[in-house]
């Protein structure tokens, strides 16, 4: 009888729809919370670079106007010192354009007495020595355009981190094209009488030093050289890393306490009581770990963990729970 009894015990039990399962929480209880902190906080993108012998770079137009290119003549050796190699003309101001000490002229990018914008590329330099390498998509491109001041350089299972100085642009070029120098034109003898033969020009000497080739066509990538105390080997693997923005002394929370991203967010703010309040933020900087909170919090509240449940997307016209096509379909 006693049996019987229990048994019949344990089956109520679990057919009681209001019993709760043993070590579970109800479904929306708060199992921790966080407080708003502050900190620095800022932004990086990692690319995969290369050590590269002799990288092409190109060289931009500080200004908006016409370029007036000069004649360059073949480096006798690495130069020490900038060099001239175009004009801007902007509202009857020269702005000179010079490649960087270090590097060589490698070719024209646009044609002489073009209209060129700033921060075109106009000109295409060759670095002389090793320099670090990362070829960039166009997502990259527009997180980083504006935000080459820092860098940092990491050569696999070699030096690093250090500060890696930026050459040129990271826009794709197209081919350089360096012009013949001019044919000297033929003379004539002024003792000669009328009639004479013009005289044979007098060719200069031969040049030997090693002539300039002009450059091939390149994607976007980012060129960086290393401090001289850094030791490279050609073809080497680096990671750089460029900081995109930064944010000093930032409200933060972390991700897992707010619900949405690109901007605007939504968290709840428990009470005294254990209640939670869905407020709007306005979202910052992300390193993954924390976000920036703009606006929507003081910083004295108490954020539950996780952030809220976000409602699910409507379904569109159509589709199965969604509206009637106004077309007469279902």
């Amino acid at each position: 009888m006693l049996v019987l009894l229990v048994g019949a015990g344990a089956a109520c039990s679990e057919s009681d729809p209001e019993a709760q399962t043993p070590g579970l929480a109800a479904r929306g209880t708060t199992m921790t919370t966080a407080k708003p902190a502050r900190q620095d906080l800022d932004n990086r993108v990692s690319l995969t670079g290369r050590v590269t012998m002799n990288p092409v770079f190109g060289v931009v137009a500080p200004v908006a106007g016409q370029i007036r290119y000069r004649d360059v003549d073949p480096p006798e050796g690495t130069p020490t010192k900038p060099t001239r190699v175009a004009s801007i003309w902007a509202k009857g101001k020269s702005h000179r354009l010079d490649v960087p000490a270090g590097a060589a002229f490698a070719g024209r990018l646009v044609d002489d007495r073009s209209n060129v914008t700033v921060g075109m590329p106009v000109v295409s330099a060759k670095r002389i020595g090793y320099a670090l390498v990362a070829e960039i998509d166009g997502a990259q491109a527009y997180q980083i355009s504006d935000s080459l001041a820092t860098v940092q350089a990491q050569i696999k299972n070699g030096p690093g981190p250090f500060a890696c100085k930026v050459l040129g642009t990271i826009a794709a070029l197209p081919a350089g094209t360096i012009p013949d120098p001019p044919a000297p034109e033929p003379t004539t003898d002024p003792s000669a009488g009328p009639g004479a033969l013009p005289v044979p020009p007098v060719l200069p000497p031969p040049d030997r030093r090693q002539p300039v080739e002009p450059s091939e066509s390149t994607g976007m990538r980012l060129v960086c050289t290393a401090p001289a105390k850094v030791k490279l080997i050609n073809g080497a693997t680096a990671t750089l890393e460029v900081v995109t923005a930064r944010a000093k002394n930032a409200l933060v929370l972390p991700v897992e306490a707010v619900a949405g991203g690109q901007g605007s967010g939504k968290v709840d703010v428990v009470g005294p009581d254990g209640t939670r309040q869905t407020r709007d933020v306005v979202l910052g900087l992300s390193d993954g770990k924390v976000v920036q909170v703009k606006s929507g919090l003081t910083g004295d509240e108490t954020v539950a963990v996780p952030g809220p449940d976000l409602p699910p997307a409507k379904p569109a016209p159509g589709q199965p729970g969604g509206p009637a096509d106004p077309m007469g379909g279902k």
